[in-house]
């Protein structure tokens, strides 16, 4: 993984010194409550409903045991004892108190973190696959371009006031996993001609108040103009972007009012202007960040050791385990191991700081000291031998983390909502546990098998509703919580939008609407058919007449 230089580290240095002396200065009267906010907000600091919450940085999802042991060590003497893994990969803290910022700053930098462009209207943290590097159906490492990419946004004096935030992914597996065509921004590798790898380039995709699929901008770029051509792109939405109304502020609204053939020929004519210029990419600084992520010290090693055929066989739970979190290696004698965060009883996303030290030895001893986290909330170990599968889950069993239920209905994203957020119109952790109770028989979700269940308190959408196979957005309606159901919505490939099925809900009847979906769903399947397949095949309407059907 990238490991920070001088300038990084005195770059860090600085801002911190910085943000302390501005932190004292707003605590002792002499800086305004909205002269303070900015300064905050750049460092990754906002105020909640209850209590200011810190958002930590972590590019691409990437950490070391070091840099996770760290975070423990924060959760337990700054906080309440645990943090919230995030959509964007990254992790936040709800109870910090603003006097402690600056040294939880500085617990970060040393060890190579921050909080810097987790907030304010800058290009946020790159996201990425969670099997970056280790999947069988890439096409190339896609970490390297996100650490270029990291390079060249982290205060960037251009972009550093955008209009509003923006959000960028990159993808270089075949089958999408990082939610890549609703960023503001969407990068795919891509094999060109003579085979050579190049991205396609979306943008104006986004979720929240107007969720929106990207459009192409590039169908094909060479490596070296990646970063002129992403330049390209925000040096037009700076400048056309909407600035008098935030909820029109973002590059998707400024896509679809200039529409996409005038806003392509824009970027085009910006791109000519500086693609041979000095943010041309070398041979050279490709390869400087593709050191950074080179190939683990793998062992030969045969697939499907005798050790491991050995307790499929005879043990059920781990047998269990295996089918549903284990992912397919591109080395031979490898997997990739899913630990889901997503135990009933506990929010979805929370780990405790115990669980954060715990995951910290488990990455020491059986995978290269390294873990990512997944857009979806929960934490990789992409290097396991399949020889220590049955330790590992042995493990993660005894601190009751080995549930097996990687992409199925209990798996929920959500995000922290009513009961933390200032901005969110309903609580959404009640409505994931009420799901997670009501289905909470494992045989019953292997039947009904892939299903994305997502869940945001508001229409800003941090639980990514929009795209969930059954999305859920909690609603004010009067004064009271309700919740709105979307159904078809997907993030991979073929990524959709939900469509609403009709009026809102309360909360108490969530969990028997959810299942009366997955009734229609059982009932409707082929054989093999996941739910947003059949749902494709048979539309909106059968569900929507079986759920506001009238009792006889």
């Amino acid at each position: 993984m990238y490991r920070y230089d001088q300038y990084d580290h005195q770059m860090l240095s600085d801002r911190v010194k910085q943000f302390r002396d501005q932190t004292e200065r707003y605590l002792s009267g002499k800086l305004s409550e909205a002269e303070y906010l900015p300064l905050r907000l750049q460092n990754g600091l906002y105020v909640q409903r209850l209590a200011p919450m810190l958002r930590v940085a972590v590019p691409y999802g990437l950490l070391s045991s070091n840099q996770l042991r760290k975070l423990a060590f924060i959760s337990n003497h700054y906080d309440k004892g645990y943090g919230h893994l995030t959509t964007r990969q990254n992790i936040q803290f709800n109870w910090p108190a603003i006097e402690d910022v600056p040294d939880i700053l500085q617990d970060l930098a040393d060890v190579e973190m921050h909080a810097i462009q987790t907030s304010g209207n800058c290009i946020r943290n790159t996201t990425t696959d969670q099997f970056a590097g280790v999947s069988p159906d890439e096409i190339e490492d896609s970490r390297p371009y996100c650490e270029l990419i990291r390079q060249w946004s982290s205060f960037h004096p251009e972009f550093a006031y955008l209009p509003r935030k923006f959000k960028i992914a990159v993808c270089g597996t075949l089958t999408d996993q990082a939610a890549t065509q609703v960023h503001d921004i969407g990068i795919y590798l891509k094999a060109g001609p003579e085979n050579k790898i190049g991205f396609q380039i979306l943008a104006g995709g986004g979720l929240g108040r107007t969720p929106m699929i990207g459009k192409e901008i590039f169908d094909f770029v060479e490596r070296r103009h990646l970063l002129t051509a992403l330049e390209a792109i925000l040096r037009v939405y700076n400048r056309l972007g909407r600035r008098d109304n935030k909820y029109k502020a973002r590059i998707k609204i400024l896509v679809k009012e200039t529409g996409i053939d005038q806003f392509k020929n824009l970027v085009v004519q910006e791109w000519n202007q500086i693609k041979d210029g000095p943010l041309t990419l070398t041979e050279d600084e490709i390869t400087r960040c593709k050191n950074y992520f080179l190939e683990a010290n793998y062992e030969e090693l045969e697939d499907h050791p005798k050790i491991l055929k050995s307790e499929l066989d005879s043990n059920l739970l781990f047998n269990a385990w295996f089918t549903q979190n284990i992912r397919q290696h591109k080395k031979a004698g490898y997997s990739i191991v899913t630990i889901c965060f997503k135990q009933t009883g506990s929010a979805p996303g929370d780990i405790t700081d115990s669980q954060l030290e715990f995951v910290a030895d488990l990455a020491d001893e059986y995978s290269f000291g390294e873990v990512r986290i997944t857009h979806h909330q929960n934490i990789v170990l992409a290097d396991v031998k399949q020889s220590d599968l049955p330790s590992v889950w042995q493990k993660l069993n005894s601190k009751s983390l080995s549930v097996a239920n990687l992409s199925l209905l209990s798996d929920v994203i959500c995000c922290p909502g009513g009961d933390f957020c200032a901005l969110a119109n309903a609580k959404s952790l009640p409505i994931a546990e009420s799901i997670q109770r009501k289905f909470s028989d494992e045989n019953f979700l292997r039947d009904v098998g892939e299903l994305r269940v997502n869940i945001s308190g508001c229409m800003n959408a941090c639980g990514h509703h929009h795209v969930g196979n059954i999305g859920i957005l909690g609603v004010d309606k009067k004064g009271e919580e309700f919740y709105q159901i979307s159904l078809g919505g997907s993030s991979k490939n073929k990524a959709s939008i939900g469509k609403i099925i009709g009026p809102a809900f309360s909360e108490q009847e969530i969990p028997e609407i959810i299942d009366k979906i997955i009734n229609i769903y059982r009932a409707s399947r082929n054989k093999g058919e996941t739910f947003i397949e059949t749902y494709n095949r048979i539309g909106l309407e059968p569900f929507k007449e079986y759920v506001y059907a009238k009792p006889d």
